[in-house]
């Protein structure tokens, strides 16, 4: 039988090949040359001083990542699913917010626990809280919002993980969360493969060749990864800045008690870009207006149920059991915002 497929244009080609960030943030710039021109160089000035003034945190951070990555460190995530499951919960929990994992790194991770028995609600606290904070994500929240926030982030990431750890302990009996894996999980990265080592950490890992390789290549896949995703943030934060009216952002999501927050949640969880980029566009929406409850409250609902998250969570359970994954996402949201809103 004959192909009758028909042969990929040359167009079709480029688009499947180039990184989507980069035509984005590109496409933007252009788009604003020939429908503003006037606005392009104030537009490419706000990036460039932004992305100087954070260029610490990311170097930092990426180092960071390099060395956990080379030294093997993040075999120690596993030693926390053994014992008493309150205590996995609880370690799970802490620790989901400090791991260097991105959401698609850990899907091998989650489901290798889950095949051997690991128990959800462990499971279920380490990917609440994952997503939403990491060292390089706490130097860049800290470096554009202050470490105040990037702090109070971090201890709402560690609520959730409680929040929904506990939570599965309490109903695991339930219909929700019996028999919760896939019958063949979706397992499909964002991240690229890398080398991962096993056994016991060499912190000292520039004296294999091997090592220093892995710590190369992590920081340049890291940094490049932070750079196109902040330098696409800063554009669209410099265009709400200018374009979007205060006294609506002000109107919309500004003001006291729980409207801006449930709206900052539910805002959050379709808008949400990237855990990186979404650090810029809410000092620009802060800027205009936003609250300080709804500000917090978008960046929980948001990191939760971002795409990459949510497909790591969507690959390897039923459907049941994500929609539980939200809705810790949305509760735990509503209460970061609200105590936020009454502290900040």
């Amino acid at each position: 039988m004959a192909d009758i497929t028909p042969n990929s244009s040359p167009l079709t080609t480029w688009l499947a090949r180039v990184d989507k960030t980069w035509l984005a943030f590109f496409s933007i710039l252009i788009a604003l040359a020939v429908l503003d021109g006037t606005q392009l160089l104030p537009t490419v000035r706000f990036t460039s001083s932004a992305l100087l003034h954070t260029a610490p945190f990311i170097l930092f951070a990426i180092i960071a990542i390099g060395y956990l990555k080379a030294t093997g460190g993040e075999t120690l995530v596993g030693k926390i699913f053994s014992g008493r499951e309150t205590r996995m919960i609880l370690f799970a929990a802490l620790l989901g917010g400090l791991s260097p994992f991105c959401s698609c790194e850990v899907i091998p991770f989650i489901a290798a626990l889950l095949a051997v028995g690991a128990p959800l609600s462990a499971v279920m606290a380490f990917w609440l809280a994952s997503p939403l904070m990491d060292p390089a994500m706490f130097a860049i929240t800290s470096g554009t919002l202050g470490f105040e926030f990037a702090l109070a982030k971090t201890a709402f990431a560690i609520m959730l993980g409680l929040l929904g750890g506990f939570g599965t302990m309490v109903f695991k009996s339930t219909s929700v969360f019996v028999e919760p894996l896939r019958a063949e999980p979706q397992v499909n990265g964002c991240c690229g493969t890398q080398k991962s080592f096993t056994g016991n950490p060499v912190w000292k890992f520039w004296s294999e060749v091997e090592r220093r390789n892995v710590f190369k290549k992590a920081i340049i896949d890291n940094g490049l990864f932070l750079l196109k995703w902040l330098a696409l943030a800063y554009v669209i934060e410099a265009l709400i800045i200018h374009y979007i009216p205060a006294e609506w952002i002000a109107g919309t999501l500004g003001g006291e008690g729980f409207q801006p927050v449930l709206l900052g949640a539910l805002v959050g969880a379709p808008a949400y870009l990237n855990g990186y980029a979404a650090v810029p566009l809410v000092a620009g929406l802060l800027e205009q207006g936003m609250s300080n409850g709804a500000a917090m409250s978008f960046m929980i609902a948001g990191g939760v149920s971002c795409i990459p998250a949510a497909v790591a969570v969507w690959a390897l359970v039923k459907p049941r059991v994500f929609a539980a994954y939200i809705g810790y996402a949305i509760l735990g949201a509503l209460i970061a915002g609200v105590t936020w809103q009454a502290i900040a």
